[in-house]
């Protein structure tokens, strides 16, 4: 299924110290370029983050933004006892050899280690990050699919198009060599001497020679059916529908040099004019 590199989805999840809140946004790239942005208690997960997302996604910039939300440790400080009594035990000696000295109790708490918030779970915190974001990569790729389908039957309108226009061409190329026997003629019409039917004859054939296009004709018809074919593949296929893009751009060129009548030009234009159309959809496609 076609899948577009732009989308946004969250998710949230209760871990062991509060609601994990979990941000993915993507718009496209060339390659998977992948920023997080984790905070502190969980900056060290940041490995497991950006392989959960390369497992998920193959193109686009994607960021990632997970946010802890109301921090249940906030009141659950616990006191070291043991730094404290040390600490008492320290100002009794000095209070000895200094009778004016005096330490207030929220001093003592301000001291690094006094106060320390429980130990958390580490394993418990990685399962609900990874519960956070693989639900919030569900919701993106849910996303990019509906977008991708949008993109998919635009493509497809496109291509139906250009199949016309071949089958167009290709309706009118006798008329086009009929056309350039009946203009060389009457060129020759015009010299004093009559030519030779033979010349006349070889003329026309390099004439018709540098005006064919059956060959680019049939090179769009295939690149239209594997554009088709790719379209429903089950797989990113943006890297495939760049290249034929450029196929189908070279083929229509070609279609411009060659062109030798109004009509055969005017199709070269709407070719490009419907691939370069496509060639900004593609951009989008994973």
């Amino acid at each position: 299924m076609i899948r577009s590199m732009t989308a946004y989805a969250s998710a949230e999840v209760h871990g062991p110290v509060g609601m994990l809140v979990c941000e993915v946004r993507t718009v496209n790239h060339r390659y998977l370029e992948l920023s997080p942005r984790l905070p502190e208690e969980l900056r060290v997960f940041e490995p497991q983050v950006r392989e959960l997302v390369a497992a998920r996604l193959s193109r686009g910039k994607v960021d990632v933004t997970v946010r802890l939300r109301g921090d249940e440790r906030a009141d659950a400080w616990e006191v070291n006892p043991d730094l404290l009594h040390r600490l008492a035990d320290l100002h009794r000696q000095l209070a000895a050899q200094f009778p004016g000295l005096g330490v207030q109790t929220t001093e003592l708490l301000q001291f690094p280690g006094v106060l320390r918030q429980p130990e958390v779970d580490r394993d418990a915190m990685l399962q609900a990050l990874r519960s956070a974001l693989q639900q919030a990569l569900d919701a993106l790729t849910a996303a990019r699919e509906r977008e991708g389908g949008q993109l998919a039957g635009l493509m497809g309108e496109r291509l139906g198009g250009m199949a016309a226009i071949v089958a167009q061409l290709r309706q009118i190329m006798p008329d086009i060599r009929a056309g350039l026997r009946a203009r060389l003629q009457a060129r020759l019409s015009d010299l004093a001497q009559p030519a030779d039917p033979g010349r006349l004859e070889q003329e026309l054939v390099l004439q018709v020679t540098r005006a064919d296009v059956d060959e680019e004709l049939d090179r769009l018809d295939t690149h239209i059916a594997e554009a088709r074919r790719v379209l429903g593949l089950d797989e990113p296929v943006g890297r495939r529908l760049d290249f034929l893009m450029q196929e189908f751009n070279r083929e229509a060129n070609t279609l411009g040099s060659k062109a030798v009548y109004v009509r055969s030009t005017n199709a070269a234009v709407e070719l490009k004019v419907l691939i370069e159309q496509m060639r900004e959809q593609v951009q989008n496609i994973e």
